[in-house]
């Protein structure tokens, strides 16, 4: 495969998992709005941030709406879901004939559903109110065209390479976001050891989850008994849900390793041992035995490892020097 449609269709999936994430931190948010104070809201906000890298482009000024305004709709925002999309469809429509016609006219409804003009029109607020729909209901509509798009890319286009770069992009972007949203919460979560949730805190807990789409997920597993231990280790280590850790690793070790039967580089050997050495950290450890540690410093591991497998793939399939290529 060309370096430059593998480059295309790992980004366009990488920012369509961006923009999925991003939609439904807000959309949490601004449900957990209708129970909190002046001061809980500060630190919600504040978190939410934290768990979307801190953009630099998005501060916290205390006005949740303004703060909402700039991640949905500033295109001079490069962390906003406007942005994502805008980079997810110029990068499709760099490998228009990689993609079905399916995953096209998908994609490109969202793009026109994010730029329609009455939305970003005067302030957010006044947008919202000017309209027939909620934030919320905005937000909602956003992540159902995503779960369309993903769906529809597993469903219509052929399980070959091309494919395989999609899923990679993907989850290496899931994995990064959910270790540094169980970093964000880290101080409210494994902090307070076996604290039993109680009134607010059973709806920051649930939020969490709700966060990463793991609540009924979760309450099937464990059921609604939120411990701090048991909403770390199945957002980590459950092996069946797919926004845990161990499951988006596990899946992108499956690309990486079809990748390579595909293109028989025998370079490879390096990204092998990196995506290896991450997936059996997260395959045979306990979570007794990372609470019990450093968790800061264990989940930030995690996302260095997941940037040197990003430098990698660059390395052997993107941006590799005419020596290499010869080489194999």
């Amino acid at each position: 495969m060309l370096s430059r449609v593998a480059d295309s269709l790992y980004w366009m999936s990488r920012y369509v998992e961006r923009a999925e994430h991003t939609t439904r931190l807000l959309d949490v948010n601004l449900n957990l709005m209708l129970d909190e104070s002046a001061t809980s809201a500060d630190h919600r906000w504040l978190r939410m941030l934290h768990a979307l890298g801190k953009p630099k482009s998005a501060e916290w000024t205390g006005d949740p709406y303004a703060l909402t305004q700039s991640l949905i709709f500033d295109k001079g925002n490069k962390a906003s879901i406007l942005s994502y999309i805008i980079s997810a469809r110029e990068n499709s429509r760099h490998v228009r004939e990689q993609i079905s016609t399916e995953q096209w006219h998908l994609l490109n409804s969202l793009y026109l559903k994010v730029t329609r003009p009455e939305l970003p029109g005067g302030s957010y607020a006044e947008s919202v109110m000017a309209g027939s729909e909620q934030p919320t209901e905005f937000l909602q509509q956003v992540m159902e065209g995503v779960h369309q798009f993903q769906g529809v890319s597993d469903s219509t286009m052929s399980h070959g390479e091309g494919w395989q770069f999609i899923q990679v992009g993907r989850y290496i972007e899931r994995a990064s976001a959910t270790a540094l949203l169980l970093e964000a919460y880290h101080e409210d979560l494994w902090s307070l050891n076996e604290h039993v949730a109680e009134g607010t805190e059973y709806l920051e807990w649930m939020g969490l989850l709700r966060s990463a789409t793991a609540f009924e997920a979760y309450c099937k597993v464990y059921t609604a008994d939120l411990t701090p231990d048991r909403i770390f280790e199945f957002l980590l280590l459950d092996e069946e849900f797919p926004h845990s850790l161990r499951f988006s690793i596990d899946s992108l070790q499956r690309a990486l390793e079809a990748i390579d039967n595909e293109s028989g580089k025998s370079r490879a050997e390096p990204l092998r041992r990196l995506a290896g050495r991450l997936q059996a950290t997260l395959s045979y450890s306990s979570v007794e035995e990372i609470v019990s540690g450093d968790v800061i410093a264990y989940l930030r591991g995690i996302q260095i490892e997941c940037y040197a497998i990003h430098e990698a793939i660059y390395n052997l399939y993107i941006d590799y020097s005419v020596q290499a290529a010869l080489a194999g």
